[in-house]
């Protein structure tokens, strides 16, 4: 909730003003009882327990990798489970969150789709994330990334009074400018989006330079092709005055040869874009074989991109003993008695 909408609730019911104030700063603090709250009254404590609830993440398995990269496997309130990250970078900590249980958008390539849809995250949920790791490792969050289990667009209202919440004063007041949404191209709610005129990165899973190459990976080109996406990227352009990011996965043999940069690069031109090149993992599952392109390949991508001035980076690939890029590998932490398992 927002503090003005808790202020009002409780004032409706009786309740000073300053308490509703004393509350949202505990909530914001990342309390996962209202027992916690010391200096509200019991009363009001009851209350509040009867009237509300805290969507708690409580951390139910960490792993640690050798660059500094934690993966938190977090279990909710109605015991469904969800994976967060958090990466430490010179300029501060960024924590990528999840935005759903699961995942309808079946592209080929990731494995998040893999165990299956089950719900969409409230943003309380999602704020819970970053609070439980800011807790757990006694820091501040500076950057997020919206791209965890689940297809935020998928999930638009929720996640737009997420960006709300967590970018307001009263809450986090995490910077809009410090936050990325990643979209595999749900269209319809890209122009949403725009015009939201929120200032944050949009980062766009594009993986191909064509229909027939982008319908074999991602199912949702089949609805919005490349074309309508790409014209969805320059209404959100113009509007936001934002440059765009382009995800692309560089997978050996399927979207990485010399044409698909000739391609690629004559379809952006001119575009206030760039380019992530994301050698893709390894991977061997629903009959799918994907190998990472080998770095000659990469650098003459990078080099054709170049000549028709896109800016191109590669990913920097962090917490991979720990399998952390949620979506590129499937790891099976099923075990007997547990209720979870092929979490990506």
């Amino acid at each position: 909730m927002f503090k003005p909408e808790l202020t009002k609730n409780l004032t409706d019911e009786g309740y000073q003003t300053y308490r509703a104030k004393q509350i949202y700063l505990w909530l914001v603090k990342g309390v996962n009882s209202f027992n916690q709250m010391k200096n509200i009254p019991k009363e009001l404590r009851n209350y509040l327990s009867e009237n509300y609830y805290i969507a708690n993440t409580q951390i139910e398995r960490v792993f640690n990798s050798k660059d500094g990269t934690k993966k938190y496997l977090f279990k909710l309130n109605d015991g469904k489970f969800i994976e967060s990250v958090l990466m430490k970078y010179n300029y501060g900590h960024t924590v990528c969150i999840s935005t759903q249980v699961g995942c309808k958008m079946g592209c080929k390539f990731c494995a998040t789709g893999r165990s299956g849809f089950e719900k969409n995250l409230m943003a309380s949920e999602m704020l819970s994330q970053i609070q439980a790791i800011q807790i757990d490792n006694n820091i501040r969050i500076s950057n997020i990334v919206l791209m965890g289990m689940g297809e935020p667009l998928d999930n638009y209202e929720n996640v737009v009074r997420f960006l709300r919440l967590v970018s307001s004063e009263d809450n986090l007041n995490v910077g809009m400018r410090h936050i990325s949404l990643s979209t595999c191209g749900i269209v319809d709610k890209m122009y949403d989006l725009a015009k939201e005129n929120f200032q944050l990165t949009l980062s766009v899973s594009l993986h191909a330079p064509n229909d027939d190459i982008r319908n074999s990976l991602m199912p949702i080109n089949k609805k919005f092709n490349i074309e309508e996406l790409l014209k969805a990227c320059r209404f959100y352009i113009e509007h936001t005055n934002r440059r765009i990011s382009f995800e692309y996965a560089m997978i050996s043999g399927v979207n990485d040869s010399m044409d698909c940069a000739q391609e690629l690069a004559k379809k952006l031109y001119g575009m206030l874009c760039h380019v992530n090149l994301i050698p893709v993992n390894n991977i061997d599952f629903c009959g799918c074989n994907y190998k990472k392109s080998n770095i000659k390949h990469i650098e003459k991508f990078i080099e054709i991109l170049s000549k028709y001035k896109i800016n191109t980076t590669v990913r920097r690939a962090l917490g991979a003993d720990i399998n952390a890029s949620c979506g590129q590998l499937r790891k099976n932490i099923k075990k007997e008695g547990d209720s979870y398992a092929n979490i990506c």
